[in-house]
């Protein structure tokens, strides 16, 4: 015997995920910032030490790894309204996770130091095209839930912290697997390792991409809009990226060179992670209550002290305290600029908007690596080098707080 269902109840679709668990849906997607910084970028300051060691480059070369990731990450932020537009939004944040998996593969394959920086520079450029799709998707999901919109974005941003903790716990197993079977050179397999947790977030994260931008009201046309009118905050987001990747390239070497202990090191990355994901819930009033520069300042002027910490006294506790008040605030700045053009911008430009600051980022990151390198190479050292980082972020923290919420 057949059973009547009315019409409306075959033809009415099953809410999405976005839809009916927006947290949910928000921790998800947080792997795409997982992958694209967590990962790709700041796993790095894991292997500097050992790369470094066993090749015998200088501070100043090891950085420009980093560099040259941030300089592929310009190029990204560049052409990726294009390509939004080119292959849409979804299909771009799966593609491209999974070839920053290709590249991470390919890094641990060379030790040629100018093929490294190619992969580098490879791997800058999907990881933008990451974090810029990520971002829109994570804004379409805020915008469906205004009242939870600064904790949604925070719990999208805060997926970096997810990736520095699996980085963090899975490069010294690595490592140490890589040297009880005599691999010459135990770097190699924590790139392996890295690549194929990109692979497992492409498949993750797909499903829930489609839903997203096949939700009534999605768009992923780029229109102009003029940007000059967030001066300040942009100054201020560049500065941070100069103090912020400053921090994260070359703290874990200071620690090395502090005679900090192994394990130690790899419960200070995870501390410094776990915090960046506790930032979500911890910061997400802020961000929904100012609609100007002002979480913006805020954020780098905590930076900045914390960035001062391991420089002051060399000691474990404040060591630690360093890594858990910036691991709990430098995702929530990427969140807070977002949270920016949110309050200030309708959806048809957040994409151009949400690119320039990414542009402004990368430029940051191009600068910082290298500046703190060269000065760590010189008299000072790694002290001087995040010193000058530091001061980066107190002066953005400046710029930052005179941006005033466009009318």
């Amino acid at each position: 015997m057949k059973t009547y269902r009315p019409s409306h109840a075959i033809d009415k679709p099953l809410p999405a995920l976005h839809e009916l668990h927006p947290s949910l849906a928000a921790l998800t997607l947080s792997l795409a910032s997982a992958v694209a910084l967590g990962i790709t970028r700041f796993s790095y300051g894991l292997l500097l030490p050992p790369m470094r060691e066993d090749l015998n480059w200088s501070y100043t070369l090891a950085g420009s790894l980093n560099t040259s990731n941030a300089v592929g990450y310009l190029a990204g932020a560049l052409i990726a309204p294009l390509v939004l537009r080119w292959i849409g939004v979804s299909r771009l944040l799966t593609l491209s996770t999974v070839l920053a998996g290709i590249f991470m593969l390919l890094s641990g394959t060379t030790l040629v130091a100018d093929v490294l920086l190619v992969l580098r520079v490879c791997s800058g450029v999907v990881s933008s095209f990451i974090f810029i799709a990520g971002g829109v998707l994570a804004s379409r999901i805020s915008s469906m839930h205004s009242k939870r919109s600064g904790l949604l974005l925070g719990i999208y941003y805060g997926g970096t912290g997810l990736g520095i903790v699996l980085s963090s716990l899975l490069i010294p197993v690595l490592l140490n697997a890589a040297q009880v079977y005599g691999h010459a050179h135990t770097w190699q397999w924590t790139w392996y390792g890295l690549g194929l947790l990109c692979f497992v977030a492409a498949g993750l994260m797909a499903p829930l991409a489609k839903a997203i931008s096949s939700s009534p009201g999605s768009s992923t046309q780029r229109h102009q809009y003029d940007l000059r009118r967030f001066s300040w905050a942009l100054g201020g987001y560049f500065l941070f990226g100069v103090g912020c990747i400053g921090y994260m390239t070359f703290v874990v070497a200071l620690l090395k060179e502090q005679q900090m202990q192994p394990w130690l090191i790899t419960l200070f990355y995870s501390v410094l992670g776990v915090a960046v994901m506790a930032s979500s819930r911890l910061w997400a009033g802020l961000l929904s209550r100012y609609k100007g520069g002002q979480a913006l300042a805020i954020l780098n002027a905590v930076l900045a002290g914390a960035t001062l910490l391991p420089i002051l006294a060399g000691s474990v506790p404040l060591a630690f305290l360093s890594g858990l008040v910036f691991g709990g605030v430098f995702m929530s700045v990427v969140a807070s600029t977002t949270a920016l053009v949110r309050h200030n911008l309708d959806e048809q430009y957040w994409s151009a908007a949400i690119s320039a600051f990414t542009v402004v980022f990368a430029f940051g990151q191009i600068i910082g690596p290298l500046l703190v390198g060269w000065l760590a190479d010189g008299p000072g050292g790694l002290e001087q080098g995040l010193a000058v980082s530091a001061g980066a972020l107190a002066v953005g923290a400046l710029l930052a707080w005179r941006q005033k919420p466009l009318k």
